[in-house]
């Protein structure tokens, strides 16, 4: 008697113990708590985090069908996540019998000038030689010229380059370029240019207008110098060398007449009378792999 008591009464704590209430009968208010919006239509959480939270709320073991809230709340869960893909999937879908085009992107110039050309201060030889320092300072400037002999040696390659005819061309481009700004021919210069080097000549060009209403220039040929103070090859595919753009850092130095006129006329600067020594260093780039490529002026150095 007293055993058949015992075992109702552990039966009851049982029952007791794993009772469910009953499904609320509005599945939306079971819902509202987890998933408080934020705005319209915008829910903070991802999928993963939607559906452990569901499932830990309701606290259903996974045995036996699944009560009418549950199955309510995996419904909006699935049709939450889903709802972007399929509209994305609706906007990009391809019409019947398009062709697919393939998109192919030239990049015409890397649009700076790598590692800008800058003096190298000169050390005596003791300090080279004999310091710590020094050794550091020549393993960088033998650094420096394997660099500058290695982008020369890929422009031979790839093109035939010698140094004379460069430097004839560069000069003709160097003149030319002045020549056009003189007269403010923005249109000409976007041939010889880098998109960012003509950007750059406009806004002179502006400041300069501004001041003065027309100039004369003129070069005084030949040349008094011209040297190469820096080569730098720009790769842009590693498992590609002759995917690149070579940078020659030129140095000329010229004899230069200028003269610059106001409104009516008057001369306000310089004298064309005069030849004045100037020095100038430019950035010439050239691509190594377009076909058709030639050299422009993509910078110029202020020291």
């Amino acid at each position: 008697m007293a055993l058949a008591r015992l075992g109702r009464s552990l039966a009851g704590r049982l029952h007791r113990s794993i009772y469910r209430p009953p499904a609320p009968t509005d599945y939306h208010a079971s819902v509202s708590r987890p998933f408080a919006p934020t705005h319209t239509g915008v829910c903070v959480r991802g999928f993963a985090s939607l559906t452990y939270n569901a499932s830990s709320m309701i606290g259903h073991n996974l045995e036996g069908p699944l009560p009418v809230h549950i199955v309510k709340v995996l419904d909006l869960v699935v049709h939450m996540n889903h709802a972007r893909p399929m509209s994305t999937a609706a906007a990009s879908k391809v019409p019947v019998g398009a062709r697919k085009v393939g998109l192919k992107v030239a990049m015409m110039s890397p649009g700076f000038v790598y590692e800008p050309y800058s003096p190298r201060e000169r050390i005596p030889f003791w300090k080279r030689w004999f310091t710590l320092s020094g050794w550091r300072r020549t393993k960088e400037d033998i650094i420096l010229e394997m660099k500058n002999a290695y982008a020369v040696s890929r422009l031979r390659k790839k093109t035939g380059y010698t140094k004379n005819q460069f430097y004839d061309q560069a000069l003709k481009i160097y003149k030319e370029v002045n020549t056009l700004m003189a007269h403010g021919d923005t249109s000409s210069l976007r041939k010889i240019l880098t998109e960012r080097m003509h950007s750059t000549i406009k806004n002179e060009l502006k400041r300069r207008q501004s001041m003065w209403n027309s100039v004369h220039w003129e070069l005084v040929e030949p040349a008094v110098s011209i040297r190469t103070l820096r080569a730098r090859m720009i790769g842009l595919d590693k498992n590609d060398l002759d995917k690149a753009f070579i940078q020659l850092t030129l140095e000329f130095v010229t004899k230069q007449k200028f003269e610059a006129y106001n409104s009516k006329g008057a001369v306000v600067s310089g004298d064309k009378s005069k030849e004045v020594l100037v020095k100038d260093i430019w950035v010439f780039e050239r691509s190594l792999f377009h076909p058709g490529a030639y050299w422009r002026v993509c910078g110029r150095i202020t020291l």
